[in-house]
């Protein structure tokens, strides 16, 4: 439970605040290059913390388990292939690639939180 509310926990502050705090504190250039530079490693922290929140769940509610590792599973997905693909876009200038991207990736992760908050919920 205590992996599970961390993982939502850090995804949602993530999410909702450090970006818009970088933003806020600093001008466009140098906050795209903070939040470049912070995503392989935010990324990574979520592959291991929903995997080993996921491996610990299945023995005690197999839903929460399997939705946890789907959460692992997906994020290696934005790390390994749609940030390489959305650095390429903004590399090369290609805005339209970008939005179509960024939004993906904006997807993506708004689904992991919600697929966290309710396995917090189905462990609680």
């Amino acid at each position: 439970m205590l992996l599970t509310a961390l993982l939502f926990g850090g995804m949602t502050l993530f999410s909702f605040g450090f970006a818009a705090v970088l933003f806020n504190v600093f001008d466009a250039p140098v906050a795209r290059k903070g939040i470049r530079g912070t995503f392989p490693f935010y990324y990574l922290w979520v592959i291991v913390a929903a995997s080993l929140a996921g491996s610990a769940t299945l023995f005690v509610n197999a839903v929460a388990g399997f939705l946890l590792i789907g959460i692992a599973l997906s994020t290696a997905y934005a790390r390994q292939v749609l940030m390489v693909q959305i650095n390429a876009a903004t590399d090369s200038g290609d805005k339209n690639s970008f939005k179509w991207l960024h939004s993906v990736s904006v997807a993506i992760q708004l689904l992991q939180i919600g697929v966290a908050g309710w396995a917090v919920v189905l462990l609680a």
